[in-house]
């Protein structure tokens, strides 16, 4: 029998605020006479909210207050309350992430939008979620083909490289079309940082359409390098976002360019160049023209809402089924991951440690694990996320070895790296909902 799970997701974009609720069917894959393996079978979106713009306090802040009441008023408009809420995500994109309130809003939002919609933010995530929200990793997945997807919206461009379905790289650049922004009668309101030596306007001034032209072919290039169509110079450098770190394939020919984002969603409508009151319509119209679209290049099965999709619909991955907890209060959110026992001794708080068993696992071996854990770890619940199936032996091992009224909690099939949050949400079935989340504003 499917159990079904009710997912949000929020995306807090640049220009945009989004909201969409999703169902998730989690069935038992296994045989009669197997271990249980819980998996998401199905995502069905059942609600998709306007595209909202998202609101701005003086000095270009988010309105915490005003993200509140929009999303307030799109669970009435879904019909949903807060206590129907199982799973999701709530995410901080593009330059948004970068706002001096972005915190108090990422925790605001967790604790409104229910038990286990997360908050998260991040370029690795970003693109991972973009990725899947459009179809880019389905379409790999079909067709065997590689692929670049590029997610551009109003502050940055996420990118995930693409191989047969499985994500490889994700990347990030300074490219998107609110970096700048002009008023109603033309005249400069907003210049990013991030633009600093790459343009040459004030505010206050009124650019010309050739000049913004030029400009956005300039930021186009960019792209074109990240795509390997261009050699690379200082200009991919100064664009690439330092959160997404430097390391990038080169590549070679053969790969479909994937598009979404808001500014995708320009690429192939002819909009008047300041139709939204920024630059996207006209960095939309440079991408068209140039070298990324002269080769085999798709839309996205969405593009101004594949973020938010993603968030909804991908952000929730199932622990094994072997699992193992005692005197856990579910949910837990925000854990920290680990992946050395040494740093146990420097905990202040608690934390997941993650950590990976070399194959055969035999169970001397685990015992040696329990008894070395049960020797070390401070005075917080035990928590453990192993890649491979030995949750419960694990679990078992630790609570013969540790007081009765210890918490334990030990998942499997779950696979971490430092830097990294978890949240654990209560069980379904026999297995947990994990979401793993990327914090720019942690690094």
């Amino acid at each position: 029998m499917a159990d079904r799970l009710c997912s949000i997701g929020l995306d807090v974009g640049t220009t945009t605020t989004q909201l969409i609720v999703s169902e998730l069917i989690i069935e038992n894959q296994a045989s009669t006479f197997s271990v249980p393996e819980m998996q998401i079978t199905k995502r069905k979106i059942l609600y998709e909210s306007p595209v909202h713009f998202t609101p701005l306090l003086q000095g270009e802040l988010v309105d915490g207050d005003e993200i509140r009441k929009i999303v307030l008023q799109e669970y009435q408009n879904a019909g949903i309350t807060r206590t129907q809420v199982d799973t999701g995500a709530v995410i901080i994109t593009g330059e948004t992430s970068r706002k001096e309130n972005a915190q108090t809003v990422l925790h605001a939002l967790s604790d409104f939008a229910g038990d286990f919609v997360v908050a998260t933010a991040g370029p690795d995530l970003e693109s991972i979620l973009a990725a899947k929200g459009a179809g880019a990793t389905e379409f790999s997945q079909v067709t065997g083909q590689k692929v670049l997807h590029m997610d551009i919206g109003g502050g940055t461009s996420n990118f995930a490289w693409i191989e047969d379905g499985r994500i490889l790289a994700t990347g990030c650049m300074n490219i998107g079309g609110r970096l700048l922004k002009l008023d109603e009668t033309g005249h400069i309101r907003y210049i990013s940082p991030v633009l600093q030596g790459l343009f040459t306007g004030k505010i206050g001034e009124i650019p010309s359409i050739p000049q913004l032209e030029a400009f956005a072919k300039h930021l186009v290039t960019g792209l074109e390098m990240a795509a390997g169509l261009r050699e690379r110079t200082n200009l991919m450098d100064k664009l690439w976002t330092k959160e997404a770190g430097s390391a990038w394939p080169d590549f070679s020919p053969g790969w479909v360019i994937s598009f979404s984002g808001g500014v995708a969603d320009c690429i192939e409508k002819d909009l008047p160049p300041l139709s939204f009151g920024d630059i996207g319509p006209v960095l939309g119209k440079a991408i068209r023209e140039s070298r990324l679209c002269q080769g085999a290049y798709r839309l996205g099965t969405q593009t101004i809402r594949a973020t938010v999709i993603g968030a909804g619909s991908h952000s929730t991955q199932l622990s094994g089924s072997t699992v193992f907890h005692q005197n856990i209060g579910f949910p837990l959110k925000n854990l920290p991951v680990i992946t050395h026992i040494r740093q146990l001794q420097q905990l202040d708080s608690p934390a997941v440690l993650a950590i990976q068993m070399p194959k055969p696992i035999h169970y001397a071996a685990i015992t040696d694990l329990a008894d070395n854990l049960a020797a070390h770890w401070p005075a917080f619940p035990i928590l453990i996320a192993s890649e491979s199936d030995m949750a419960k032996a694990l679990g078992h091992a630790l609570a013969l070895r540790t007081p009765k009224n210890r918490a334990i909690l030990c998942i499997d099939r779950v696979k971490l790296e430092e830097g990294c949050y978890l949240d654990v949400g209560a069980p379904i079935s026999t297995a947990l909902p994990v979401v793993v989340k990327t914090l720019i504003l942690s690094r």
